[in-house]
């Protein structure tokens, strides 16, 4: 094992950041998602992987809970309160189970995807066990058990405000990263981030398209920021909409800029998908008559938006043949370059694999493609996908939301943005995903939004508590006649 010494000392500048905040451990590992491209150490032992920095602070949180002296009810109680953890514990042992036994029961019997580092091209091979179904499964497992630790951590109501100031923090270095890595290449300085890539990552971090330099932000290449910028747009737009705060207003507006100058298929594709979706729902709630002070600002931004655009267009009507051209490379042009052809022959493989396999998979880790979904089918096989379709469909949808009319509007507003982030990241993982592993990201959301419901739940419990009391009260009061 070769540690980083770079990857040691950003682990302790975010732990100091995250006491200045008030939350070190909680803070430091949702803000350490952002760091995509610095690794703690290289790992020589199972094929030169390098682990990311999240998994220190994952590990410091699995020690911290084990060390409470409550921690076994505390589980139970999780268990007893969040049903959705035993989907998580049965996925997590299918896929370690499958990791173990499915490459080796249907060796030879299909193929496979594999990435050569030393080449730095992905090779089709028969199937085999591979050192990714260690390092993928380890992962995926420390990904469930942070959930269930996040989940125990989250039965105290004051500890989703850690939470709070950790996807604020998560954005925002998404964003001021993205802004400086731009404004670096504009300037001629190149990659000023190049010493924090400490990943054995294949780095494409400066490269133009259609005269635009890609933003990678603290990623190792455009399509990994495009992603996580647009999964932090919906977090900081989702927030400000349900509480009109205007740092995240300000926020998400920055995202905004980035998203659409990153050069990034995937973020334009899933931007997409979400403008569609809100612009559907600003639709229901006009024709229902429930607009909201942000839906007018929304509409009056687009406004302005598309009478600035139309402006500067009738005075100079090739003001935006850059852009053009730049949707054109990006979206146009893309299904038929080599790397879609490349990609669609992935996936198109590996649905094959899923059939090869009667449908029971080829095990975690033993090969990519270029859908999370697919990924899940052919590697998860049909059970596993069924059980991961499960949490999604969990995180998605939220019964009994009419009781929190009345809640913590600030509760509401978390719950509703780390799940938009959540989803907008599987969304840009299902356009152009690697791997079946949902992420860090989706088990810390899937535990605090479930964490959020339990609370709003509780609260909507008290105060159908008290207004019963009350009507009693009124009922059996003097004069009444119902004593």
């Amino acid at each position: 094992m070769q540690p980083s010494f770079v990857g040691l000392a950003l682990c302790c500048a975010l732990l100091v950041f995250g006491r200045l905040l008030g939350a070190p451990l909680v803070v430091a590992l949702i803000t350490s998602i952002a760091f995509g491209s610095t690794a703690i150490a290289t790992l020589g032992a199972v094929g030169g992987s390098s682990p990311l920095i999240y998994m220190v602070f994952v590990l410091l949180l699995l020690a911290s809970m084990l060390m409470r002296g409550r921690i076994w009810r505390e589980l139970t109680i999780v268990f007893q309160l969040h049903r959705p953890a035993w989907i998580v514990c049965l996925l997590t042992l299918y896929a370690v189970c499958g990791a173990l036994i499915l490459p080796r029961l249907f060796a030879g019997r299909t193929s496979a995807f594999i990435p050569m580092r030393e080449h730095g091209l992905v090779f089709e091979v028969p199937l085999a066990p591979v050192s990714g179904n260690f390092t993928q499964t380890a992962y995926f497992a420390l990904g469930a058990m942070a959930f269930l630790a996040m989940s125990v951590l989250l039965l105290r109501r004051d500890a989703l405000n850690a939470v709070r100031k950790g996807f604020f923090a998560w954005a925002g270095i998404n964003a001021a990263a993205g802004v400086i890595d731009l404004a670096s290449k504009m300037m001629g300085a190149g990659d000023v981030f190049l010493p924090l890539r400490t990943a054995t990552y294949a780095l494409v971090t400066e490269v133009e398209q259609a005269g635009f330099w890609r933003i990678v932000g603290l990623y190792s290449e455009a399509s990994s920021f495009g992603a996580a910028a647009l999964a932090s747009l919906a977090f900081s737009f989702t927030y400000w909409k349900s509480t009109g705060s205007r740092p995240a207003f300000v926020l998400a507006m920055v995202l905004l800029v980035l998203v659409l100058l990153s050069t990034s298929t995937t973020a334009y594709v899933g931007f997409g998908i979400l403008f569609l979706l809100l612009m559907l729902s600003l639709a229901c709630s006009l024709a229902a008559g429930r607009v909201s002070r942000a839906d007018v600002a929304l509409l009056a931004l687009c406004v302005v938006c598309a009478a600035v655009g139309l402006a500067i267009l009738v005075r100079d009507r090739h003001a935006f043949e850059a852009f053009e051209g730049l949707f054109r490379t990006t979206i146009l042009e893309k299904s038929t370059s080599s790397s879609a052809l490349e990609r669609t022959f992935w996936n198109a493989r590996s649905l094959q694999s899923f059939l090869d396999t009667y449908a029971l998979g080829i095990g975690l880790g033993s090969s990519r493609s270029s859908n999370w979904v697919i990924s899940v089918l052919s590697q998860l096989g049909l059970l596993g996908a069924l059980l991961q379709a499960a949490l999604v469909a969990t995180l998605a949808y939220a019964p009994g939301r009419e009781a929190w009319s009345r809640g913590d509007r600030g509760l509401i507003a978390l719950h509703d943005s780390v799940r938009a982030a959540a989803l907008t990241a599987l969304l840009c993982g299902t356009i152009a995903g690697g791997g079946a592993d949902p992420g860090l990201l989706f088990f810390i959301s899937l535990a605090t939004v479930l964490a959020c419901r339990a609370h709003l739940r509780a609260d909507a419990a008290i105060a159908s508590t008290l207004r019963a009391d009350k009507r009693a009260r009124i009922w059996s009061g003097p004069g009444m006649g119902y004593a």
